[in-house]
């Protein structure tokens, strides 16, 4: 898990093998040497070694360790022969003991299958505990046994019991809350995958409610032609609803992978902040899309349930869109919610080009447009007299001011209208 982050792909086994022992003879070499003499030392190589056979989880532990030991033997004895002019015989014997402690060490963890216990600290450091006391208490004795200098009396267990305890658990609690670190941000992508997933399956409900509208009113033009006998335009009329019901029973397709995918029953009803959050998640995506630098401000002064949540989201979402596009480059969204006098309102503020003053009445006709695309063909100017159909629909009105900078859009709807 670990291993993936530092590397763009995982490192071969005699990689992983050969790093392990060359950073565990570096840090072995930062020591403490509690007893007589130079020959035993506390260092930070078991440290080492136990959080990167965690981290790059080696094929055969146990040649991981006994290769750690030979480098470390190696290494130690190089330094006493060129820095310390001592005998290469005598020297390589004298270190002959920290191999057995990283034998031993990597041996035990061999025995339990360490990667069974890393998402258990408390066992983890437990056998670490062991492992280290053992291949200390290894080492200890075979260089008593080498050296009469040496002892293995019993302030000496107890201070190797005592450092084995304290390193043993830091690593197992570091690896531990490094898993669990990792574990939580997998958990918050899923999630927001989840709800990403979901606000794009109540979009396409949403739009679906549309098209089966917009496919009845199809085949009805299509009737009416016929009985008129417009041959033509009837034919024409029948195609566009058989087009209109294709991409309905496509949406539909879609939307029962996306159910399966997020388990989300359909909702009779969303809280309004719920469904402002929505809103911005669809349109902060937008406006990433369109390489825009826009950041949304919402303030909710009131908030409670509501089964309106398909014609809101077409509302709001409309003009939400509208203000990203009318924005250039970089610019603010703000949105706010609250209630007075029994209506509950919407502010669509942006920082965009803005609107001209003579515009504005005739900014909800059908077909009025500022937009087009780069052949210069125009858009068809029906988005805000949709909005304007949505407000009308749930007893509500819309107001626009057209300030310096930028557009406000002001919605009052009234609130039992909303109110579930």
């Amino acid at each position: 898990m670990f291993g993936t982050k530092l590397f763009s792909k995982p490192p071969s086994n005699w990689a992983v093998v050969a790093l392990i022992a060359i950073l565990t003879t570096i840090a072995s070499e930062v020591k403490v040497v509690p007893f007589q003499g130079e020959a035993f030392r506390f260092g930070l190589g078991s440290i080492t070694f136990f959080m990167l056979i965690l981290i790059w989880l080696p094929k055969n532990i146990l040649k991981a360790g006994a290769i750690t030991g030979l480098t470390v033997v190696i290494i130690r004895t190089l330094e006493d022969v060129v820095f310390r002019d001592e005998l290469f015989f005598h020297s390589i014997i004298s270190h002959i003991p920290a191999f057995l402690f990283y034998f031993t060490y990597a041996f035990g963890f061999h025995l339990i299958k360490v990667e069974r216990y890393k998402t258990m600290p408390f066992h983890l450091g437990a056998w670490a505990f062991l492992f280290e006391f053992l291949g200390n208490g290894a080492e200890q004795l075979l260089r008593h046994e080498m050296e009469t200098n040496i002892n293995v009396d019993f302030w000496s267990w107890a201070l190797m019991s005592g450092v084995a305890l304290f390193r043993s658990y830091f690593v197992a609690g570091l690896i531990a809350s490094i898993t669990v670190s990792e574990q939580k941000k997998r958990v918050e992508e899923m999630l927001g995958v989840g709800s990403e997933l979901y606000a794009e399956a109540l979009y396409l409900q949403k739009s679906m409610n549309h098209i089966e509208k917009i496919t009845a009113s199809s085949y009805e033009l299509y009737q009416k032609l016929k009985k008129k006998e417009e041959l033509s335009l009837s034919i024409q009329a029948l195609k566009i609803a058989q087009e209109i019901h294709e991409v309905k029973k496509d949406s539909q397709r879609v939307l029962a992978g996306i159910s399966k995918v997020t388990s989300q029953k359909k909702e009779t009803s969303l809280t309004l902040s719920e469904l402002l959050r929505l809103v911005i998640l669809a349109n902060e995506k937008y406006g990433e899309f369109l390489k825009k630098a826009i950041s949304f401000q919402l303030k909710l002064s009131s908030d409670y349930e509501t089964d309106k949540h398909i014609p809101l989201l077409a509302l709001l979402n409309n003009l939400a869109a509208n203000a990203v596009e009318s924005i250039e480059g970089k610019g603010v969204i703000k949105i706010h919610l609250y209630e007075a006098e029994g209506q509950t309102c919407f502010v669509i503020e942006d920082t965009g080009i803005g609107i001209k003053k003579e515009d504005i009445p005739i900014l909800f006709e059908p077909g009025y447009t500022t937009k087009f695309n780069e052949k210069g063909v125009a858009a068809t100017g029906i988005g805000l007299s949709h909005v304007k159909e949505i407000v009308q629909k749930l007893n509500g009105q819309i107001q626009v001011e057209a300030p310096e900078n930028g557009a406000v859009f002001r919605v009052s709807i009234p609130t039992q209208c909303l109110r579930k």
